[in-house]
């Protein structure tokens, strides 16, 4: 009777000692997290939630609920439709580029050519060049009077052309955008191909498979995850290049290089804080949106590699 007792007794100071170690574990990892996540709240959630609230009043001064006039003012604005449709234009064009060719670009490089320590270099240089820097660059080329222009006369003896005041000019933008993001995009694939078992590599060699075969059974599936995240800080970096889009050509530029960045920051000039919260919010959503769309794609892709 008294080994059942102790036996008893052992177990609830096992279990109270359990508890206690849970209890103290949660402690210990809600005082590391509560920092971050007062930051965030403080300021990410709040912020944004003034902007939602404020897209929803007639002014910054006139706190009156507008109900959804001011999504209707904006969806209706030509400026504003002008600009989404220019950005996503430039973000269906250059994501998928600059996925597809730093991923070229990272098979190369971690393949044995000679000088590729070199390559890499060259590749990871924009990165490290300040803004200004580009900005300086692009004009020197891309200008009316620029050593683009200068050369195709010399050679071709065609006409100057004007990049920011021409169609082309979204071209300039886009290659602008690849010369600046494929360096990290490059690291990042470089590091999913270093990951990749190699055992599973050479036993599909002594199978027989080929480059390609290798390629689209093995690699890509390993790489899987990484396209996905390089697709996403793709599409966030397309959003980021208004500002040296901004810094090329001005708060206005020409139509077809007018972006929704440049018409919040017009807004915003202007003082039209309610307009300006109302295309945060809608681009907030088409975002939300794009990449859900990718989460579902991947999810799709990952359950039928499985099956």
């Amino acid at each position: 009777m008294n080994n059942i007792e102790e036996q008893h007794k052992h177990l609830r100071r096992k279990r109270l000692l359990h508890f206690r170690r849970k209890v103290t574990d949660w402690g210990v990892s809600t005082g590391f997290l509560l920092p971050s996540v007062a930051g965030v709240m403080l300021f990410f959630f709040v912020p944004f939630g003034m902007l939602i609230k404020m897209s929803f009043q007639k002014s910054a001064t006139n706190s009156s609920f507008a109900g959804i006039d001011n999504y209707v003012k904006v969806l209706s604005n030509d400026a504003f439709r002008e600009a989404a449709g220019n950005t996503l234009i430039l973000s269906a064009i250059a994501v998928p580029s600059g996925v597809l060719i730093s991923l070229i670009l990272a098979l190369i490089l971690n393949s044995k050519i000679p000088a590729r320590s070199v390559f890499r270099s060259i590749l990871l240089t924009p990165m490290m060049i300040p803004v200004a820097s580009i900005v300086l660059m692009w004009q020197v080329f891309f200008s009316y009077n620029g050593v683009l222009n200068g050369w195709m006369y010399q050679l071709f003896g065609s006409d100057r052309i004007d990049w920011f005041k021409d169609n082309s000019g979204q071209i300039v933008i886009i290659f602008l955008y690849l010369w600046k993001n494929l360096g990290l995009n490059i690291i990042l694939f470089l590091s999913a191909l270093n990951n990749i078992p190699q055992e599973v590599v050479e036993s599909s060699v002594m199978d027989g498979a080929g480059a390609v075969k290798r390629f689209f059974a093995i690699r890509l599936y390993y790489l899987g995850p990484t396209i996905f995240f390089v697709a996403i800080m793709s599409l966030i970096n397309s959003f980021k290049i208004f500002r040296e889009v901004y810094l090329l050509t001005g708060d206005y530029p020409y139509d077809k290089l007018y972006t929704l960045q440049h018409f919040m920051n017009n807004k915003f000039t202007h003082l039209d804080y309610s307009q300006l919260s109302t295309g945060a919010v809608i681009m907030c959503i088409v975002m939300v949106i794009i990449v859900g769309i990718l989460f579902i794609i991947e999810n799709k892709l990952d359950s039928g590699t499985e099956e």
